[in-house]
């Protein structure tokens, strides 16, 4: 009967979390917010639920993190990322080293804490959260290159804020000096980073060379490659983040079987991970402490929001030329989430005298700027003139190896606003040992001829040997975006 109720109450709770997505849209509110308040209500104040288990917060938290990072490597394209890794890099490093000392320091003097107390409160709000930014700017249309920089930063700013946190709120705050927490934070993100791309590499190799008996097999392997390459970083004692999030950017990346059906299996993942990890925290809350913490909630999110991150975006960014009002976005955007409430829950598990007043006014904090923040982004994007209008969409090509062969069948669904739609066949001019084989339009199944003309929504079925695979998805990518002329253009770009 419990384990029934149980199950039940789980449905009930990821059923109201999916609807709150689709409410979110309409409303322009952060799906996190409703989470939250889901967690909330069937807390102690609401029905009665009571939780207290940081330390199982702690370790639930930390997987569905992994979770949303492997998402948001996966879906990320290193064609956009690529010039701004660098920019991303020391936002998450120097930025988060500004951030954090700035927010510390006003803490200090205008609370009346201690130094520890305040440093806690700087580091557990010095990084941005990849849940939060990951669903808030993947529905802006803002330009891809700063999207990126902000969702880049997002995935690599939590390892140095984590081993800070710890590092104070542990016994070795009174023992260990700046030079090897620097040390230990340089260690755990390049180590990192060089396990996450060697696992992945090595699970790419695997998974394209082989010919799985069932397609939903991918999806599963694809997921156990990207947190085997978490779980290899911590045994190594590196950054299990970082890891899981570089695995996924490269294989999101790679040329992989069925990757549109593994792209939809990571987000669908991804999300259950948001809600599990929101409504979880939400529970974890106590609204009766909430009253007193208001007045250094807003203090604290003031000194965070209008001047310790514009100043580590100014010292940072300023090196890479960005216009100031680009800088003003990127501060905006700085959204804090469920990272931040996280981490307040270490010094919980620590039995620091502060600790649940910390817990308080950052999860106030969070909540009351998110809601501020993440409403006014799409003004401001408008304002700073970093919004972009809707471009032409690109196609997804989705491939299963027919491994006794040498070839594959690749899948491609002609989508709104592509200019493949209006080509012939004719003028697909695929490469030698490639050929369109199959239509399906409206209901129906057809053989296309030469001079069969595609349309918005026909679904494609190729057979492509394995030797010209990348040459056609190239190819159909190319025609998508630029039309019939896409050859003549790109020859025209080489001369």
């Amino acid at each position: 009967m419990d384990l029934d109720l149980f199950i039940l109450g789980a449905a009930l709770v990821l059923v109201t979390g999916v609807a709150a997505v689709r409410v979110s849209h309409h409303a322009g509110l952060p799906s996190l917010l409703l989470y939250l308040a889901i967690g909330l209500a069937i807390g102690e104040a609401g029905l009665g639920l009571e939780f207290e288990d940081t330390e199982l917060t702690v370790l639930l938290s930390t997987l569905a993190l992994a979770v949303i990072l492997s998402e948001g490597g996966f879906s990320t394209r290193w064609s956009v990322i690529r010039p701004v890794v660098a920019l991303s890099g020391v936002l998450a490093t120097v930025g988060v080293l500004v951030s954090v000392s700035v927010t510390a320091g006003i803490a200090y003097l205008a609370l009346d804490v201690d130094v520890r107390t305040a440093l806690l409160l700087g580091a557990v709000v010095g990084s941005t959260d990849a849940a939060a930014t990951f669903s808030v700017m993947r529905r802006l249309p803002v330009q891809p290159r700063l999207r990126a920089a902000l969702e880049a930063e997002s995935g690599f700013n939590d390892p140095p804020v984590i081993i800070l946190v710890t590092v104070v709120a542990s016994d070795a705050w009174h023992t260990a000096d700046g030079w090897e927490i620097a040390g230990a934070i340089v260690y755990q993100l390049v180590l990192g980073v060089v396990v996450g791309l060697a696992v992945a590499w090595l699970g790419q190799q695997g998974l394209s060379r082989t010919a799985l008996p069932a397609a939903g097999l991918y999806p599963l392997t694809t997921l156990a490659i990207m947190f085997g390459a978490f779980a290899a970083a911590g045994l190594l004692g590196a950054s299990g983040l970082m890891a899981i999030y570089v695995a996924g950017l490269w294989l999101g990346n790679a040329r992989l079987p069925h990757r549109q059906a593994t792209a939809g299996f990571v987000e669908g993942l991804g999300w259950l991970a948001q809600i599990g990890l929101f409504v979880l925290l939400g529970l974890l809350a106590s609204p009766g402490r909430l009253a007193d913490a208001v007045v250094p909630a807003l203090i604290v999110g003031l000194a965070l929001t209008l001047v310790a991150r514009p100043l580590s975006v100014l010292v940072c960014a300023s090196w890479w030329r960005m216009p100031l009002r680009h800088q003003v976005f990127v501060s905006w955007a700085g959204l804090r989430g469920a990272v931040p409430i996280v981490l307040a829950t270490i010094p919980i598990t620590q039995g620091l005298p502060a600790a649940h007043r910390i817990f308080d006014v950052v999860f106030l904090l969070v909540v009351a700027f998110t809601l501020v923040q993440a409403p006014t982004l799409p003004w401001l994007a408008r304002r700073t003139g970093v919004a972009v209008e809707a471009g032409t969409t690109s196609v997804d090509v989705e491939s299963a190896p027919l491994e006794e062969i040498g070839a594959s069948l690749l899948q491609v669904t002609v989508p709104p606003g592509s200019r493949l739609a209006g080509v012939h066949v004719i003028d697909l001019r695929l490469p030698a040992n490639a050929a369109l084989a199959l239509v399906h339009r409206s209901g129906e199944i057809f053989v296309p001829d030469r001079h069969t003309s595609l349309r918005t929504g026909d679904h494609l079925l190729l057979a492509v040997g394995d030797s010209v695979r990348e040459a056609t998805e190239e190819r159909l990518r190319a025609i998508s975006r630029d039309g019939r002329l896409a050859m003549w253009r790109e020859q025209a770009g080489a001369k």
